[in-house]
C-alpha cells in the first residue's frame, strides 16, 4: 500500500500553491494507475479539510461542498481507501514516540506513521521532512526528483 499525506493533498487540490501542477499530475496517476492499494490517512482527511476551507492558507478557502466533494473523487478512485486506528495502533504510537521523543504538536506526524506502520504501507508519499524520525516509515516526496 501507498498512503497520501496532507501536504500533496492541498497541494493537489489549490491552484494557488506553487506546488499544484506536480502534485495534482503525481496523485492523479498514482490513483489512476497504481495497481496497489492507496490509502489516505483518516487524520489526514480531517487536516486537509481544515487547511482547505480556513483562511490561514488563503483568502480565498475552499467552500466545505467543494472540499468534501475532493475528498469523495479521491475515494472513488477503485484503488483508494481511508486507513484508521485499529488495536495494534497504540503500541506502534507508543514506540514512535518513545524512540523520537516527540511532544506536543509533532505527536501528529507519529500517530500518521503509525497509522501507516500498522496497514501495512509500503512507501508514504509526503513533502514533510520530520517523518525522517520514522525509519520504519519509508517516504517519497513525489514533488522532487524520481
Amino acid at each position: 500500500m501507498i498512503a497520501l499525506d496532507t501536504n500533496l493533498l492541498v497541494y493537489a487540490h489549490r491552484p494557488d500553491t506553487p506546488e499544484f501542477g506536480r502534485a495534482s499530475s503525481a496523485v492523479a496517476s498514482l490513483l489512476e494507475t497504481s495497481e496497489e492499494r492507496v490509502g489516505i490517512p483518516a487524520p489526514c482527511i480531517g487536516e486537509f479539510l481544515t487547511v482547505v476551507t480556513g483562511r490561514r492558507l488563503s483568502s480565498d478557502p475552499t467552500p466545505l461542498t467543494r472540499a468534501l466533494a475532493q475528498v469523495d473523487a479521491w475515494l472513488n478512485a477503485p484503488v483508494a481507501q481511508v486507513i484508521g486506528e485499529r488495536a495494534g495502533y497504540w503500541p506502534l504510537l507508543r514506540g514512535l514516540l518513545e524512540r523520537s521523543g516527540f511532544t506536543g504538536a509533532r505527536i501528529h506526524d507519529a500517530r500518521i506513521a503509525a497509522i501507516c506502520l500498522d496497514h501495512g504501507v509500503r512507501e508514504f508519499w509526503t513533502a514533510d521532512r520530520d517523518y525522517g524520525w520514522f525509519p520504519e516509515l519509508r517516504t517519497r516526496n513525489p514533488l522532487v526528483g524520481g
